[in-house]
């Protein structure tokens, strides 16, 4: 990407005012942070700074960029952290100025999505108590953000009546991201391996002008999964002797056995939007995990499906505790049908999006468990041409 004189002043401008930002939260006197910080949250939500941070993120490249979000987010994690603990209800009242940084961008053939946010901006929707008294299962929680990719493959066929546009997964990746070191997590946390793992996503694509939309078309259908039914039977035969008698006993049962992959994807229509989804269900009992919490009995069972879920060798997660939808597996396409007067235009896209994290415990001792919610949106454009 070329950057021009004026691209290189405003990504100093926003680079300056993020610096500033992080050392409101680390150096200002207690008196007068609150006072820096929302002074600093009205230049940050302005559309300029926007505009802004998506040139550095750009400039900054993919490697730095993370380690940049990582440490403006851990600033943001401290600051929560502080109107959590502060006694000061005005101080309760602030709002981080980004706990969600997004941006996108539309090229060729490709949408592009990325998201960050810290863990404990995201809203808190199930928890098994209001409040949690382990300080090391706390700690190592807190300190985790979420570090989002969706890229969306296009196509534009022009038909001799109308115009198709083609839309297919291209990858969904969804990780969770230590925000301090391994030694202190150890020290302070509850092992590195305690963290949110990502429970459900969705995902809403819709053009915001519809007047041009003749019809949405899914390439998957809903699901009918196998079931396989058994019926066992048995005969148990007894002889006593003394009464010459014969005892016989027949016994038949029926099993159901039904194969289940821990993911489901689910393709929906509404009105002229698609709506893309992913489920994970517990193994145990086949409920929706981000719904749902773990039985008593599972969470002192040490094969649950969530003990060392991220070294199991049948974790639904990578290594790294995160998830990845490509499409080797999920590449159903989309397909609009498009007038075709329309043609030569630009199309504007929303994409709606929610994610779902759920913590269960893996290898620390505790019966809490809560999902946190993140949702996004942002405007992806189409040449159809």
């Amino acid at each position: 990407m070329d950057f021009n004189n004026s691209d290189f002043k405003e990504i100093f401008n926003f680079s300056f005012l993020t610096l500033a930002f992080i050392i409101c939260i680390y150096e200002a006197p207690a008196d007068l942070r609150s006072t820096c910080i929302i002074a600093l949250k009205n230049q940050f939500s302005c559309s300029q700074s926007r505009e802004a941070s998506k040139l550095l993120v750009r400039f900054l490249g993919s490697n730095i960029e993370e380690q940049w979000m990582r440490s403006v987010n851990l600033a943001i994690t401290n600051w929560i952290l502080e109107i959590h603990s502060s006694s000061n209800h005005h101080d309760h009242a602030m709002k981080t100025p980004c706990p969600l940084f997004s941006y996108s961008f539309s090229t060729q053939g490709l949408w592009k999505v990325q998201l960050y946010c810290p863990v404990i901006a995201m809203d808190a929707e199930t928890s098994t108590c209001s409040s949690l008294s382990d300080e090391s299962l706390r700690f190592s929680l807190n300190f985790h953000q979420l570090e989002g990719v969706i890229q969306l493959n296009h196509r534009v066929i022009v038909r001799e009546k109308w115009i198709e546009v083609m839309v297919n997964t291209d990858n969904i990746r969804c990780d969770v991201v230590r925000l301090v070191n391994e030694s202190l997590m150890a020290e302070r946390g509850a092992g590195v391996s305690e963290k949110h793992f990502p429970s459900r996503i969705s995902l809403q694509l819709t053009p915001t002008l519809q007047s041009n939309v003749l019809s949405i078309s899914v390439n998957k259908s809903s699901d009918n999964p196998l079931r396989e039914i058994g019926t066992e039977k048995t005969i148990e035969a007894g002889f006593d002797p003394p009464n010459t008698y014969i005892g016989l006993k027949v016994s038949a049962g029926e099993t159901v056995v039904t194969t289940m992959k821990p993911w489901k994807f689910e393709q929906s229509v509404n009105g002229d939007g698609v709506n893309l989804n992913w489920f994970l269900h517990d193994s145990g009992n086949g409920r929706e995990v981000f719904s749902s919490k773990p039985s008593v009995f599972s969470l002192i069972q040490p094969k649950a499906w969530f003990k060392n879920r991220y070294s199991s060798v049948n974790r639904p997660f990578t290594k790294q505790g995160g998830v990845i939808f490509a499409g080797d597996e999920y590449g159903e396409s989309v397909c609009w049908k498009v007038d075709k007067r329309a043609i030569g235009k630009t199309m504007e896209w929303e994409l709606k999006g929610r994610l779902w994290l759920t913590y269960w415990p893996n290898k620390h001792i505790t019966p809490y468990a809560e999902t946190r919610r993140l949702e996004f949106r942002e405007v992806l454009h189409l040449n159809l041409a």
